[in-house]
């Protein structure tokens, strides 16, 4: 996985804790937490040379991580597209400069009153009732972080779209879509994951797979093979 990770990259992570399992159940979706790969960006400014990734945990708040850190969990690698190497600088300083910042579990609230508004909302109304988060700027969860990271250079992840029309000889009846920067802290995990703005990246694939290479056991090649089932010549007409 390391081998195929450039800086900027989002790494979103299915986590197995008590936290992990609302936040999954919360946001319907498999990834319970994100952390952004900074690559040697971290070294350069003086950090942890092994630690590549910055996060946002619930206990220790923003901090520096190896790869290793996430060797057992089910992860997926989502990458911005059309970033130069300024931009990615930009975006990875911008998490780094946070680190020792703290959790913001009231941020978790909010978005559980989002996400499952009792009486039911309208969604259009649901971000007046929020408190939006502690309002500490200090404070961080992990979409947070790398959701403000992003907008920095005003970068979409999930942006809310207007349209107007165009109303001109040359394009009549023609529209045009108007971007709206949605809040941070109302993004989660899979924001990162179904946001047309970032591509999916498979090890495997972005390595060079060709399944012609594959070393299969003999004995399990042969039992996979079909049976040969003679044709009648009425079934073959």
């Amino acid at each position: 996985m390391q081998a195929v990770l450039q800086p900027a990259d989002v790494l979103v992570v299915e986590g197995n804790t008590r936290l992990s399992t609302a936040i999954k159940y919360l946001t319907q979706s498999t990834w319970s937490h994100a952390a952004l790969y900074v690559g040697s960006h971290l070294a350069e400014r003086g950090g942890n040379p092994p630690h590549c990734f910055v996060e946002a945990d619930a206990v220790l708040g923003v901090r520096s991580v190896g790869i290793e850190e996430y060797r057992d969990h089910h992860v997926r690698i989502c990458r911005p597209l059309g970033l130069n190497e300024q931009e990615r600088r930009a975006v990875t300083n911008y998490a780094i400069t946070r680190i020792g910042y703290h959790y913001d579990l009231r941020n978790v609230v909010d978005l559980a009153r989002y996400l499952l508004p009792t009486p039911p909302v309208p969604p259009r109304f649901r971000r007046r009732m929020l408190a939006l988060g502690s309002g500490d700027p200090t404070r961080a969860i992990c979409s947070t972080l790398i959701a403000q990271a992003f907008q920095s250079i005003r970068y979409p992840i999930l942006p809310l779209v207007d349209t107007r029309v165009i109303d001109s000889a040359e394009c009549p009846g023609c529209v045009e879509e108007i971007l709206h920067v949605r809040h941070h802290s109302l993004y989660t995990p899979r924001d990162f994951d179904v946001s047309p703005y970032f591509e999916v990246i498979k090890p495997t694939i972005a390595a060079g797979f060709d399944f012609h290479t594959l070393n299969w056991a003999v004995d399990e090649v042969e039992s996979a093979k079909p049976l040969a089932v003679p044709i009648s010549p009425r079934a073959s007409e």
